[in-house]
């Protein structure tokens, strides 16, 4: 194999939840709590790329600190009930690299139990370890917290993993440890984050089966 451990983003890497769950759902919040503001889809998606979903809470919509708790307890109980489909050959991918005797790691800004749910409901092989919103703010991504802890939990250099994620955090993060990153492509056609992936990624993938190919799977 390639690399030993593959490190995934969850949403919109392995499951199509911005568009069918989270966008809807943070719309959902402004409607109740902060009636007339709107946020178009594609702007979700650029102020979740940069600066980051809690910088926009925070400067788009002049969130306090309670608001943004209040708001991630109407996300989280909106994500129970309401399950993201995973892209194809995602399941393929991590079966043969666990056959393989490969670690797949999860480094995520969802809950670590939704991201469970999400596995088991579209039948995935069970990460061996996930970070997730759970975390201190301040060890989650682009902190290189998962990473760090990953190469000292199995014993792995930085060349034995592979960072694989749609997002500016994760590619900040993967840099910080010397860890190449596959920018995904396949979740979204925003212009400014394509082009972003394409110019800062050692590896960029429009599809999930570029990505299954490129790693011999």
């Amino acid at each position: 194999m390639k690399y030993k451990c593959l490190v995934f983003d969850h949403d919109d890497t392995i499951v199509n939840s911005t568009a069918t769950v989270h966008y809807p759902c943070f719309q959902q919040y402004l409607d109740q709590f902060f009636p007339g503001k709107k946020l178009s889809l594609s702007e979700y998606f650029e102020k979740n790329f940069y600066p980051g979903f809690l910088q926009m809470c925070r400067q788009d919509f002049s969130m306090s600190e309670q608001q943004i708790k209040d708001e991630e307890i109407f996300w989280n109980d909106y994500v129970k009930n309401h399950v993201p489909s995973t892209y194809p050959f995602i399941r393929e991918i991590m079966e043969e690299h666990k056959k393989q005797g490969g670690i797949i790691a999860i480094s995520s800004h969802s809950f670590t139990e939704n991201i469970i749910r999400d596995f088991k409901i579209n039948n995935l092989p069970m990460p061996d370890v996930i970070y997730g919103w759970d975390l201190p703010e301040e060890k989650r991504k682009p902190n290189p917290y998962s990473l760090l802890d990953i190469m000292k939990r199995y014993d792995l250099s930085p060349n034995e993993l592979l960072m694989i994620d749609d997002a500016k955090a994760g590619y900040e993060m993967a840099k910080q440890c010397n860890v190449e990153f596959a920018g995904v492509g396949w979740s979204n056609d925003i212009v400014a984050i394509q082009q972003f992936m394409k110019q800062n990624s050692d590896y960029y993938f429009t599809s999930v089966e570029d990505f299954k190919d490129f790693l011999g799977y």
